[in-house]
């Protein structure tokens, strides 16, 4: 009975009993009601969502059956390499055709003079002036089975893509502009295209007192007739790319549209023994390599035609550059080119607004000291440190935004020093410090993947994924490629326990290098792998660590590469230098030096000099001719010598790199904390 009368008190209340108890309440308790009410609403129509990832993020790769030790992406369609994405585009030439075809002849590449607005050439200007050019290549005696290569040597800008972008099968070889000495190659190529009169005068200069293949050089800009008459003396044309133009219009050809097999460009790299390499990649590789982003980060937000602006400043001899500009173009997008001068790119992003920003980690740590310089009482310090932590706990429920508090409190002037409008970065020059990514992860707000790659595989192999906002990984293998881990006995890596050199197979691996079929061989295996020289280690979760580098060449956190035993074979001629240890950190922008003194040599040398201040290694580095970024900025002494019987030395004395770096850990992280400060 007693539980008859417990159900009958919990029945639900009828209609009109319900209304007369409304009735009967307060004003003052309705109102609070309703304003929850509307609170609650407002809260559930606007809370923060997650970013739908693609996969589920605990595995992001899985094994190639019938491949040892392969794994692939697992967006990717069965054990097959995406080619491309959009069915009518599959040539660079066909990505520029869809990009002037989607965006309705929409705006397409922007420069500005300083303190003044962009100004944009429209796709069907660029279609035009591209078409001059290559027409007037052709009447000059280009072709593709004849003369087929053409230079290019210079700093990003529009017209480097109305001369890339040809449409006729001539190959562009591009010359990067402050790298390896690659400008010697212009002694071969009979048109070279310069952004300056300087670096036409550097291409005088080398093939000065040679035998060489140049009659044209080319010239972006103005210059005057001293120019002119020095290339005459030497049987050299210069012209202006007006003038190219102009030659073209008058005498126009057909445009031939190139198969994804032709060749596309030459990309020098310095690669891994400090001499130059031209890199041969064809349409299909980098169609590929833009096709497998667009494809990993679809379910994010396509690029829109109509708001999406990409600033180039990396420079475009770099393949990594040339991708993301591909990714732009296909979509219609627009990109706006830096001043020149890296010192005002802040500048140039607060008045260009991009939405789209590739980094390179030696940025990104400018900007995470930066930030944290400013914090510089405990209060600040405390609320920096509280923002982030709510911003981090966001990213890790999968949430991305900049209008949190947070946000509006202490980030939105980080967000507006880069426009306010960026909504997609991603860094892969070389690694990044998980703090620091993770950081301006939180604090920009936007989506921001981190890849990993080289030039012989067009750009990327690996990228993290949109809902993946970890750090200390370089994603998972992108669609167009498979990635394998092979046995590198001697430093104790095995593919059997997930570790080993980084190998990559795919539609965006390279052709091999320009006239070297030995450094091919080298680079690219009988199957068909490219053999990247990085360590890597396989996660639970099907991403990417590297962890080590199988050859001793490395790259600096700004994109460098440094060759360490170069650079200790010519600070080993200074006399008072017995042994030397060069280090380079891929999160540092410099190098440092363990330096054992001669124990003959050094007392009668420092009764005469100060060893700290006048060691005379920088002087022989500046005489052998190695860049700034190339010199040690700090060294540390050490009075014992290297040896097989400390461990330090091979039996055939070769030094054993890895055990020097965890041997001298403590005095080169007190070095680059010197540095720091």
């Amino acid at each position: 009975m007693q539980a008859q009368d417990l159900i009958r008190h919990l029945r639900i209340p009828e209609l009109d009993d319900l209304r007369q108890y409304v009735r009967s309440l307060p004003t003052n308790t309705l109102m609070g009601m309703g304003a929850f009410a509307a609170i609650t609403t407002y809260w559930l129509a606007t809370r923060p969502k997650a970013l739908k990832p693609p996969c589920d993020l605990h595995m992001q790769s899985v094994e190639v059956q019938g491949s040892r030790y392969a794994r692939r992406s697992i967006l990717q369609d069965g054990d097959t390499y995406m080619t491309y994405y959009y069915k009518d585009a599959q040539t660079m030439y066909e990505f520029f055709l869809r990009g002037l075809r989607v965006s309705n002849n929409g705006p397409c590449l922007g420069s500005r003079k300083p303190g003044k607005p962009y100004k944009w050439l429209l796709y069907k200007e660029v279609a035009d002036r591209a078409e001059f050019a290559g027409s007037a290549l052709l009447h000059r005696g280009h072709s593709q089975t004849g003369d087929k290569y053409i230079g290019i040597f210079a700093q990003n800008r529009p017209e480097v893509i109305t001369c890339t972008q040809t449409q006729i099968p001539t190959k562009t070889v591009n010359l990067k502009y402050d790298g390896f000495g690659e400008h010697r190659t212009v002694a071969t190529i009979s048109t070279v295209i310069c952004d300056i009169p300087d670096k036409a005068r550097l291409i005088l200069d080398c093939v000065s007192g040679r035998k060489h293949s140049v009659t044209t050089i080319v010239i972006m800009g103005n210059f005057d007739r001293e120019l002119t008459a020095q290339a005459q003396q030497k049987g050299i044309e210069v012209l202006s790319l007006k003038e190219l133009e102009a030659i073209g219009k008058a005498n126009h050809k057909t445009p031939i549209p190139p198969k994804p097999e032709d060749l596309a460009l030459i990309c020098f790299t310095s690669g891994t023994t400090g001499s130059p390499k031209g890199a041969m990649i064809t349409h299909g590789n980098v169609v590929s390599n833009c096709s497998a982003f667009i494809k990993v980060t679809e379910v994010s937000q396509e690029i829109s035609t109509s708001t999406d602006i990409h600033i180039s400043y990396l420079p475009l001899a770099h393949m990594f550059e040339r991708v993301v500009e591909g990714v732009l173009l296909v979509h219609g997008a627009r990109i706006g080119y830096f001043q020149g001068d890296i010192r005002l790119l802040m500048d140039d992003l607060k008045t260009l607004k991009p939405t789209i920003f590739p980094v390179v980690p030696r940025l990104l740590n400018r900007m995470f000291d930066k930030i944290f310089g400013q914090a510089n009482t405990p209060l600040k310090r405390w609320l920096l440190d509280f923002a982030t932590s709510r911003k981090e706990a966001e990213l890790k429920s999968g949430v991305v935004r900049k209008d949190s508090m947070w946000d509006k409190v202490i980030f939105s002037k980080v967000q507006a020093s880069l426009g306010g409008r960026v909504r997609l970065m991603i860094t892969g020059a070389a690694p990044v410090s998980p703090t620091v990514l993770t950081f301006l992860r939180a604090a920009l707000g936007c989506q921001f993947y981190e890849g990993y790659g080289q030039t012989e595989c067009t750009a990327g192999c690996t990228m993290s994924l949109p809902g993946d906002w970890t750090a200390g990984h370089v994603g998972a293998p992108l669609p167009c490629n498979f990635v394998k881990l092979l046995d590198v006995p001697e430093m104790n890596y095995f593919a059997a326990n997930g570790e080993g050199e980084v190998c990559v197979k795919g539609s965006n691996v390279f052709q091999g290098y320009l006239k070297d079929p030995e450094r091919t061989s080298e680079a690219i295996d009988k199957d068909g792998w490219l053999h990247t020289g990085d360590v890597g280690k396989w996660l639970p979760n099907g991403t990417l660590k590297i962890i080590d580098r199988k050859k001793h060449i490395f790259k600096l956190a700004q994109g460098e590469y440094i060759a360490p035993e170069k650079i200790e074979n010519i600070y080993i001629r200074s006399d008072p230098v017995a042994q030397v240890f060069v280090h380079g950190d891929s999160l540092q922008a410099c190098l440092v030096g363990i330096v054992v003194p001669d124990p003959d040599f050094l007392p009668g040398w420092v009764k005469k000099r100060d060893l700290m201040s006048d060691i005379d290694i920088i002087r022989l580095g500046k005489e052998a001719g190695l860049k700034s970024f190339e010199q040690v900025r700090d060294i540390a002494l050490h009075m014992e010598m290297f040896s097989v019987q400390n461990g330090l030395l091979t039996p055939t004395l070769k030094a054993k790199r890895t055990e020097l770096r965890n041997h001298f850990r403590e005095q080169i992280d007190q070095l680059y904390a010197k540095i720091k400060m």
